[in-house]
């Protein structure tokens, strides 16, 4: 009789415990709202989220390079768009040099303001985002891009664009030799640099003693260039609000994978509170079944089963 009771009182006593620890995890998976904790929990499950989690981290990296080159475009796109006013403006001062009633004198005030376009435009050639970088450096370059040598500007930047690691296309530079020395001028092989336009330019209208035929050639060769190298501007601007539209389209499917990635992660690891609340009733029902199992059990003894 004493090894039954001693079974009994031992069986009593695991079914409680047991019972206990499952009371106790429910009641902490309903106060941190997670079904699996740790990967002793739900290994699956825990690998699941993991990947999710490795995931969304991915997608942390890459909104953070897109918006990375998006800045940079954008400041791209400006800089571009404060050429293209810079190129208007040369062109109406050549226009304006071309008036055969100018005197020698007020050429060369024109002259002097085409030096100043120039120069404007050098600097925006080698504009920097303030971090060392340049908008137009190409594949990289730590000092600004463009020199004023002695034969005219030259490019000492790395021909091509600096992409960020975004499992996109996305640059943070331009090709700042192909920007500004290499437009495409109509003729096979042949392209317009507009600083050698406007040194041209300059160099004409301000030889002393220059004739009006030498003046209207200049003027009318530098305009033409001007032009070619205007339309190559706004194709290369177009480019970039091409780019930036492309950058919405590339932040949609950045969002949308890492909402799939949180979903994924919240559905191997979340809890179901529904089932969460209905299961810790039915195991506190069943530990207080168990309670009174055991105290029944622990009144009994061989005073209890003699009296009996």
């Amino acid at each position: 009789m004493r090894v039954t009771t001693y079974n009994a009182y031992q069986n009593t006593i695991f079914n409680l415990q047991q019972r206990q620890q499952d009371l106790e995890k429910t009641q902490e998976q309903l106060t941190t709202g997670k079904r699996v904790a740790k990967p002793s929990d739900d290994p699956v499950a825990a690998a699941r989220a993991e990947r999710a989690l490795a995931a969304m981290t991915r997608s942390d990296a890459h909104q953070r390079a897109l918006e990375a080159a998006r800045t940079a475009t954008q400041q791209a796109e400006s800089a571009l768009g404060d050429a293209g006013e810079l190129i208007q403006r040369a062109r109406e001062t050549l226009l304006a040099a071309g008036n055969p009633s100018y005197s020698e004198g007020e050429r060369k005030a024109l002259v002097q303001t085409l030096k100043g376009v120039r120069e404007q435009l050098l600097g925006v050639a080698n504009r920097s985002d303030g971090a060392g970088s340049f908008f137009f450096g190409g594949q990289g370059t730590d000092s600004p891009p463009f020199v004023d040598s002695g034969s005219g500007v030259i490019y000492q930047g790395t021909p091509g664009r600096t992409l960020v690691a975004s499992g996109e296309a996305l640059g943070t530079t331009l090709d700042g030799e192909h920007t500004w020395l290499q437009a495409p001028s109509g003729t096979p092989g042949v392209t317009v640099s507009v600083f050698d336009v406007l040194d041209d330019a300059i160099a004409g209208l301000g030889a002393p003693g220059v004739s009006d035929a030498a003046v209207a050639a200049a003027v009318k060769t530098g305009v033409n260039d001007l032009d070619t190298f205007h339309a190559h501007l706004l194709a290369e601007r177009a480019r970039s609000g091409e780019a930036l539209n492309r950058m919405n389209q590339v932040e949609l499917r950045i969002a949308d994978g890492k909402i799939a990635a949180q979903t994924e992660r919240s559905s191997a690891e979340d809890l179901d509170l529904v089932q969460a609340i209905s299961d810790f009733q039915n195991q506190q029902t069943g530990y207080d079944a168990a309670l009174k199992a055991y105290s029944m059990v622990q009144r009994l003894s061989l005073f209890n089963y003699i009296s009996g």
